[in-house]
């Protein structure tokens, strides 16, 4: 993408560039400022605002951005698509309506539904980039401009596997292969992930099927991490720490937003799992590791892992 060079200079001897957002001109030594578009005719431009949550600079944290995979403004209203479950169909690939927002100049002012009112700053980066920057906490989010029909929605739900391991409360294992060695791994019926960096990440329980959600204990807690395979973006290799075990390992592949499968390369057996107890993310706390916790989280589950 070709990049738009973001000029200023002083009214003596110079000459005034700006981004495609404003035009500066001289006029008897006063600047005015011209929009040749406005912010939110900015925003409009593209229906989707990929939330590249990697590139985040700053300690602290905009708690609707950290949550969110993708952000939208429409007419007024703020979307994002906060689930990895059933993105892409929610609300025409927009996601939720999850607050409003408002434009003065090169300020975004976003009143969310459960965060409250942010004022950010806005800063073109290039014709599809943007970054918001939050003042207050020095903090600052970049984000991609794509169209809905050309954005890859299934690229951010496999790039983003381990969150949507979590969006259930539990994943119970319906089908187990009648081929493939008898191994430990038969045993464990039930499994539950939250989020990396939240120190034992991964339960699992060996309790009989169909159990209410609430009433299932989990026998070995642990820790789990998802790695890629080369030259293939749809299949994982899933790791669980298990300390009598060892480290089992499987093929992780989705069959569905609700149902995954394992293949247990040792045993040659193939598992499956569905989710129970969809969790609609509202808050970081279910959602997205935050800042500090995913700076560190790479790291700490490598360490871990590796015992």
């Amino acid at each position: 993408m070709k990049t738009l060079k973001l000029l200023s200079a002083f009214i003596i001897g110079s000459l005034l560039l700006t981004s495609c957002v404003a035009e500066v001109i001289i006029e008897d030594d006063i600047l005015i400022e011209e929009p040749s578009i406005t912010l939110n005719q900015l925003l409009n431009t593209y229906e989707i605002w990929y939330v590249d949550i990697e590139r985040t600079q700053g300690t602290g944290e905009i708690p609707f951005l950290q949550k969110a995979f993708t952000v939208s403004f429409k007419n007024g209203v703020f979307y994002a698509n906060n689930n990895l479950v059933g993105i892409g169909s929610n609300g025409n690939g927009f996601g939720l309506d999850v607050g409003f927002y408002d434009t003065n100049r090169m300020q975004l002012d976003i009143d969310h539904d459960i965060d409250g009112f942010y004022d950010l700053t806005v800063v073109q980066i290039s014709n599809n980039e943007i970054k918001l920057i939050d003042r207050v906490t020095n903090t600052s989010y970049f984000l991609e401009g794509y169209q809905r029909n050309t954005f890859d929605y299934d690229l951010v739900f496999y790039d983003n596997i381990h969150y949507f391991l979590h969006e259930y409360r539990a994943w119970e294992k319906v089908y187990t292969s009648q081929f493939g060695a008898l191994n430990e791994f038969d045993n464990e019926n039930y499994l539950k992930f939250l989020y990396q960096g939240s120190g034992d990440n991964f339960k699992s329980s060996k309790d009989i099927n169909n159990l209410n959600i609430n009433d299932i204990y989990y026998d070995y807690t642990g820790y789990y991490a998802i790695d890629n395979i080369a030259n293939t973006g749809y299949t994982k290799i899933l790791t669980l720490d298990y300390d009598f075990l060892g480290n089992e390992y499987f093929e992780l592949t989705v069959i569905n937003d609700k149902e995954i499968r394992l293949f247990h390369p040792s045993s040659g057996t193939i598992y499956e799992f569905i989710g129970r107890g969809f969790l609609e993310f509202k808050s970081t706390e279910n959602g997205k590791s935050a800042q500090n916790d995913k700076k560190r989280m790479k790291k700490a589950d490598f360490m871990k892992l590796s015992k």
